[in-house]
Order: structure tokens, then C-alpha cells, then sequence
């Protein structure tokens, strides 16, 4: 039994050796809108991609909260939102598709799993927020953070793949300061 679960803490130790991190970050505005654009780094580990080539749906979750920074109180959230990536295999037709819920949740039908985990790992152009809601002269902090959702398996297979949850990966917070 022993000789088991030590090659299966070895097996995961590539999940363990890497954090995931956000990197690209950009915080910038339209005539009408709070825009933002960041990257999630080293999310994809050799176990996780043989999990979404078997074809089990995987959902990468985006949190983003906006705050006014203020000296005498406690920063104030003005906003927060949530966004997610989806990726399903598809053994029929050999594509993936890939459901961004920032763009209107339609998938999105690639062949490479490359451009797939792109997909998967950017988040390009999300509307945060409108400016009419930030304060002239104001400084804000955008707060970000990215995490894999469980992969949930069909009927009572969790039971016996337990070690999946050791895929599960979430980034620290990210914060950027800006000044409306």
C-alpha cells in the first residue's frame, strides 16, 4: 500500500513543483468601459491535459474585484465580477471547444490544443466595469485572481480517482493601482 501512494504523490509532484501566476496584466479603458487583460502561467500540467484530451469538461474560474482606495477607511469595493473558461474535448470530430463567458459564451471550435490552452489562459478585453461608476481623480486597485473548478466525473468515479483534487490549482491575488 505504501509503495502506492508514494508513487502517486511522485506522479503529482510536477502539479506541486510550479505555481500558476498571472503575468500580461493591462488595465485600461474604452470611451465607456473599465478594460482588462491578463494571462494565467503554468496552469496546464501533463496530468490536467491528459484529463481534458479523455474529454471530461474543465472550467477555469477569473475573479476580479475593483476597490477605491481611501486613506481613513477601509477600501470600498465598487465592483467584482466572475468569469469562466470552459474546455471539452470532442473525440468525434477532433476539436476542442473552448466557452468564454466575457465574450457571449458561444464556443469556440479549435482544432490545436495549443491555441486551445491560449484560449483557456487569456483573458482579453473584459468590460470590468463602466467608467461613469469611478470617481474623476480617483485611485482604484484591480484585484485578480484565477482557479481551476473540480473536474467532476460522472457517477461515483471521484470515489476512486481521488487524487484528481490534486490538480486543482489556484493563483494568488494580483493587484494593479490606477488612477481614473
Amino acid at each position: 500500500m505504501l509503495p502506492i501512494f508514494i508513487s502517486l504523490l511522485l506522479a503529482a509532484a510536477p502539479a506541486f513543483g510550479r505555481k500558476a501566476y498571472l503575468s500580461d496584466i493591462v488595465v485600461t479603458n474604452t470611451r465607456d468601459h473599465l478594460l482588462l487583460y491578463f494571462t494565467v502561467n503554468d496552469c496546464f500540467t501533463p496530468q490536467m491535459n491528459t484529463v481534458i484530451e479523455s474529454g471530461l469538461n474543465t472550467t477555469f474560474t477569473f475573479f476580479v474585484k475593483v476597490y477605491e482606495k481611501r486613506s481613513l477607511l477601509w477600501n470600498k469595493l465598487v465592483a467584482s465580477s466572475e468569469i469562466s473558461h470552459s474546455i471539452k474535448y470532442d473525440h468525434l470530430k477532433n476539436v476542442y471547444e473552448v466557452r468564454l463567458s466575457e465574450t457571449d459564451g458561444k464556443p469556440r471550435v479549435v482544432k490545436s490544443f495549443e491555441e486551445a490552452k491560449r484560449l483557456m489562459s487569456e483573458v482579453t478585453a473584459f468590460k470590468v466595469m463602466p467608467l461613469q461608476d469611478l470617481r474623476k481623480g480617483g485611485r482604484y486597485e484591480v484585484m485578480m485572481m484565477a482557479e481551476l473548478d473540480r473536474i467532476k466525473l460522472p457517477l461515483y468515479l471521484h470515489y476512486v480517482l481521488f487524487f484528481l483534487s490534486l490538480w486543482d490549482f489556484e493563483t494568488d491575488w494580483t493587484t494593479v493601482d490606477f488612477r481614473y
